[in-house]
Parts: C-alpha cells; sequence; structure tokens
C-alpha cells in the first residue's frame, strides 16, 4: 500500500480518483526550516523531508510498500509563493499573478523499504513543472476570490481543481501536477 505523507485533501482525491490504494500519514514537518535559492531543488528538498520523516515514523509490520512525499510551490517571475499566510498576502499575490503566467512546481519523493524491515533502499526523486497562464482580473474579482478562502489553503494561492479553475486561462504540461501530484509521474515509478 503507498502511504502518503501529505495533510493535502486534493492529493488525496488525485490517489482516490485515479485507484490507488493509499493511507495517509501527515509528516509534520517544520517547512520553515528547509530552505534553497532553486525552486525546484527547494520542492524536492520539501518532498524528501516529508517521506522521510512518514517513513523513519513506521513500525515493522505495517502494510506499506511505498512512502509519497509532495510539495508544491508556484514560482512568478522568479518569485517563490507558497501558501499565503492570511488573506491579505493572497490579494497582493493575485495582484501580480492575474494576467500573467507562473511554474507551478511540485517536488516528489518516492521511498520504498527493502523487503519486510524499514530500511529504505530505494528513492525516486523528481520535480514536475507546469506553466500556469493565470486570467486578467479587476481588483473586485480578485477580492472576492480571496473572500472564498479557497487561496489560504493552496500553493500559489489558488486550486485548479475549485473555484480557482475559472480564473486559469490554461496550462502547459502534467494537469494533476497542478493539483498536487503528477499521476503520470507517479505511474512511471509504480508500474513497472
Amino acid at each position: 500500500m503507498l502511504l502518503l505523507a501529505s495533510a493535502s485533501q486534493a492529493r488525496r482525491r488525485l490517489l482516490e480518483q485515479a485507484a490507488i490504494p493509499h493511507g495517509v500519514r501527515v509528516s509534520g514537518v517544520d517547512e520553515a526550516t528547509i530552505s534553497d535559492p532553486d525552486p525546484a531543488r527547494l520542492a524536492l528538498r520539501l518532498a524528501e523531508a516529508k517521506a522521510m520523516a512518514v517513513a523513519g515514523g513506521c513500525r515493522p509490520g505495517e502494510p506499506w510498500t511505498a512512502v509519497l512525499g509532495c510539495d508544491s510551490l508556484l514560482v512568478v517571475d522568479g518569485e517563490v509563493f507558497g501558501k499565503p499566510a492570511d488573506p491579505e498576502e493572497a490579494r497582493r499575490r493575485w495582484c501580480r499573478m492575474a494576467g500573467r503566467s507562473g511554474e507551478l512546481v511540485t517536488g516528489h519523493c518516492l521511498l520504498r523499504p527493502n523487503g519486510p524491515g524499514l530500511e529504505v533502499t530505494d528513492e525516486h526523486l523528481e520535480a514536475v513543472t507546469t506553466r500556469v497562464h493565470f486570467a486578467p482580473l479587476d481588483a473586485a474579482a480578485i477580492a472576492a476570490y480571496v473572500a472564498t478562502g479557497e487561496p489560504l489553503a493552496c500553493a500559489g494561492g489558488f486550486a485548479l481543481e475549485g473555484r480557482g479553475g475559472m480564473l486559469v486561462e490554461r496550462i502547459e504540461g502534467c494537469f494533476s501536477n497542478v493539483i498536487g501530484l503528477s499521476l503520470p509521474l507517479l505511474r512511471r515509478w509504480l508500474v513497472p
């Protein structure tokens, strides 16, 4: 069974919709303690830290075959956006994002144990980048979206699978990556 090292409801729904049996265990990693100037490396370091924390907390005999850690962030003009801290930060970000494009980067880390023990001997790390083009929005439309509260729960301040989907003009690349994990990448890792 796959163990998802994430509290993300969106990632859980992606796995459910793809009929991938999984459990969920939140890593408890303090993301603020991990940094890297390169957005892809930062996403990978965060994903790996989450996967390692969950794998390290597993006990012998648990039915997991792999642990998946993921972390997403949005890069607009070289600036990295995680989850907005509050509505005002979400509003400021959307004022910068509206009518522009950014890169949604998701770091993925898949860990597998060697046999029945818990020693991790197989690790896959990869960042997937998808370009997201945002609709031009006026201040009232931005305020209305921020007032829904949805931007506060999402990397980059939008949910493609939610109300934020109406604010995206188009994407270039992996659709599921924008929601939280690349299903094509996971398929390549899980299906030999």
